[in-house]
């Protein structure tokens, strides 16, 4: 095998099979294995998709353990000199597969993803650049993180990820993380720089590994080879939330969010920018309360989900800040 292509599966066989029919089609791809690792789902996803792929590897987990726990035990399994971590809500296609390992297996970088795209089309972000101290995890605050981004554009700060990769056409763009939605890394890359960490359940890992990953190489986006990837339906449905991406902070996915989001920091970035971190959200608790005065873009409950997410961050502190390990998982 020369590509081993790893789904994590947790009660989504729907996504996955949708994701295997567009990946395989009706026959297996000599060039790929494939490995569905099940996270305990409880249910029928084993004989569904089985008895239409019968050629997957299924690999069954004890219990939930997230994105990075189950990614690793497919990765420990898995045989070819390269491995895509891909999510099972994703549409990709054979030829995009297999032309972004022809191109990162023929050229001097490590990593590489593609571009996605939602369903309609339009671009997802894709690949991103580390801000110092991930200050960019400071953008989601409400009514703090839009005065921020405004300073930001003022100053001529770059973004901190790519908004469009495919405009870059042929030309392959660096990137210091990529998204873990469709992430393909050389083994080499991965002997050198380890699993990913399973402190982490879901949400952060992708960044906090690509930081090790770059320590022996470059990463890259492959702009002009694109994958549709139906983004949150499967974390939505677990956490009971709505929306997609990363500013919902008011319910539990935001809760995870948030404190995948402050482990990575204190992994990354070290003891002081965490507290920096800290001191901005406990800030925006005042800043937010008064932004309900003058505006209805929130709603005091979500305010209220906001101040308890952050009571949960404070007490977890003493913990992430000791750097040991532990698994942060809210589910």
């Amino acid at each position: 095998m020369l590509l081993s292509i790893i789904i994590v599966n947790y009660k989504s066989s729907d996504l996955v099979l949708d994701c295997l029919r567009s990946l395989l089609g009706d026959r297996d791809n000599p060039l790929f294995e494939v490995i569905v690792v099940d996270n305990a789902s409880g249910d029928d996803s084993r004989q569904k998709i089985m008895s239409a792929f019968p050629g997957v590897r299924w690999l069954a987990m004890d219990d939930n353990g997230g994105f990075a726990r189950g990614n690793n035990e497919g990765i420990r399994r898995s045989h070819g000199d390269t491995v895509l971590l891909l999510n099972g809500d994703t549409l990709p296609s054979p030829d995009s597969v297999a032309e972004c390992y022809r191109r990162l297996t023929a050229s001097e970088y490590v990593a590489a993803g593609v571009q996605l795209l939602n369903a309609d089309g339009s671009p997802q972000i894709s690949g991103m650049y580390v801000m110092r101290g991930g200050l960019n995890y400071l953008l989601p605050l409400p009514y703090l993180g839009s005065l921020l981004k405004s300073f930001g554009s003022l100053a001529g700060v770059r973004k901190p990820h790519v908004a469009d990769a495919s405009e870059a056409s042929t030309a392959p763009i660096d990137v210091d993380w990529i998204n873990g939605a469709f992430l393909m890394v050389k083994r080499s890359a991965i002997n050198k720089a380890g699993l990913l960490d399973e402190d982490f359940f879901l949400f952060a890992e992708e960044a906090e590994w690509c930081s090790r990953i770059k320590k022996t190489g470059r990463l890259c986006i492959f702009g002009d080879l694109e994958v549709v990837h139906l983004q949150g339906e499967t974390t939505n449905q677990e956490f009971g939330s709505k929306g997609r991406g990363y500013y919902n902070l008011y319910d539990r996915k935001g809760l995870q969010i948030m404190l995948s989001n402050f482990v990575r920091i204190r992994k990354e970035f070290g003891i002081g920018w965490f507290l920096v971190q800290l001191l901005f959200y406990l800030a925006d608790v005042p800043i937010f309360l008064l932004g309900l005065v003058f505006s209805k873009r929130y709603t005091l409950s979500q305010w209220s989900g906001y101040c308890k997410n952050v009571g949960i961050i404070l007490r977890l502190s003493p913990t992430i800040l000791k750097n040991k390990p532990y698994f942060y998982k809210v589910l």
